[in-house]
C-alpha cells in the first residue's frame, strides 16, 4: 500500500536524504514540509559493546517545530495515523489548560475521520509520561509500546531485576486500556510481546532466537517491530499473526546498526522465523489451553 509521510525537515543536506530515501521507497511526501527556522532534527546512538546498553543524543531540531496542523484528514485516504514520538515533538506535547495536549486533538481529528490512530513514545526517563502520553491514550485506537515506557505511564514495575514480570505487565496492559485506547495495547520487549485487546483478550508472541553473533545493534527494532504490526492490522490479519510479524521484523533490524537497514521485504522478514526460530513461549495463549 502506498505509504503518506508527515512532518518537518530543515532546508539542509539532511532534509534532502530524508525526501530523497522517501521518494526511493515511493512514500508521499506532500504533508513533509522543509523550514528555514531549525536544523532537521537527529540522533546519535551510543551503545556499550560489553552490555548493550545504549543512549541516546537527541537533537530537536525541526521536530519541535511542526504542529501537524495543515493535515485535513478528510482528504487523507491512509487507513492508520501512526503518531511517533510522543515526548520528543514539543509543539505537540504541550499541556494545555484543561489537560490535554496538541497531539490528543490530532489524533481525535484522525479518529473523527474515520482513521484509525496508533501512537509511539520515546524511552524518556522524567515524571512526563503521565501529563503528555495518558490525554494521547483516548484518541488512540493502537498502542504500541515496551514495557520500560508502559510502566512510566502506568507506575508498574514490569522488570524487576533484569526479569520480566508478566503479571504486572498484564495489569500495565488493562491500566493502559483504561485510560481508553479503542482496541489494542501491544507491549513489546527483548525477550517477546503482549497483547490485550479491549475485549480482553491477552495474546503472547516469543521474540526470535537471534544468535549474537547475528546482531549489529538494536536501534529501530522496536520501530521495525511497530511496522510488523501496523502492517497485519492495516491488512486485517489475526492478531498472532501480526505479532509474529512484529517480532520477524524486529529480528531483520538487528542485522544492522542503523534504524532501517536490515530491513528487508516481507517475505524476507517472515522468512526469519525459519531460519532462526522462537524463543520459549512467555505464557501460553489462551487458544492453548
Amino acid at each position: 500500500f502506498p505509504p503518506l509521510g508527515a512532518g518537518l525537515v530543515g532546508k539542509d543536506a539532511l532534509g534532502a536524504a530524508i525526501l530523497e530515501d522517501c521518494a526511493r521507497h515511493k512514500v508521499d511526501t506532500r504533508h513533509v514540509k522543509a523550514t528555514a527556522e531549525a536544523d532537521t532534527s537527529y540522533t546519535d546512538v551510543f551503545t556499550v559493546q560489553s552490555t548493550g546498553k545504549r543512549t541516546f543524543f537527541h537533537y530537536r531540531g525541526a521536530n519541535a517545530l511542526w504542529d501537524g496542523k495543515d493535515l485535513d484528514f478528510s482528504k487523507i485516504k491512509a487507513r492508520i495515523f501512526h503518531l511517533g514520538y510522543l515526548l520528543l515533538l514539543d509543539k505537540m506535547d504541550v499541556v494545555s489548560k484543561d489537560g490535554t495536549t496538541a497531539a490528543a486533538k490530532i489524533l481525535a481529528a484522525a479518529q473523527a475521520a474515520g482513521l484509525k490512530t496508533s501512537i509511539d513514545v520515546v524511552s524518556e526517563a522524567s515524571d512526563r509520561f503521565k501529563t503528555v502520553v495518558t490525554p494521547a491514550l483516548k484518541h488512540c485506537d493502537y498502542a504500541i509500546i515496551n514495557e520500560y515506557e508502559a510502566g512510566m505511564v502506568t507506575g508498574f514495575r514490569i522488570r524487576k531485576d533484569a526479569v520480566l514480570d508478566t503479571v504486572s505487565l498484564r495489569h500495565a496492559a488493562g491500566a493502559i486500556l483504561q485510560h481508553g485506547v479503542k482496541e489494542l495495547v501491544v507491549i513489546h520487549f527483548p525477550e517477546g510481546a503482549f497483547g490485550r485487546t479491549r475485549d480482553g483478550k491477552d495474546f503472547w508472541q516469543p521474540s526470535l532466537k537471534v544468535p549474537d553473533k547475528a546482531i549489529a545493534g538494536t536501534a529501530g527494532a522496536g520501530d521495525a517491530f511497530a511496522s510488523g504490526v501496523l502492517y497485519g492490522l492495516h491488512e486485517g490479519w489475526d492478531l498472532q499473526e501480526c505479532l509474529l510479524t512484529g517480532v520477524c521484523a524486529a529480528a531483520a533490524s538487528l542485522s544492522d546498526p542503523t534504524c532501517t537497514g536490515g530491513m528487508k521485504p516481507l517475505a524476507a522478514v517472515q522468512a526469519l522465523r525459519k531460519k532462526y526460530g522462537l524463543r520459549p513461549p512467555l505464557e501460553p495463549n489462551e487458544d492453548d489451553f
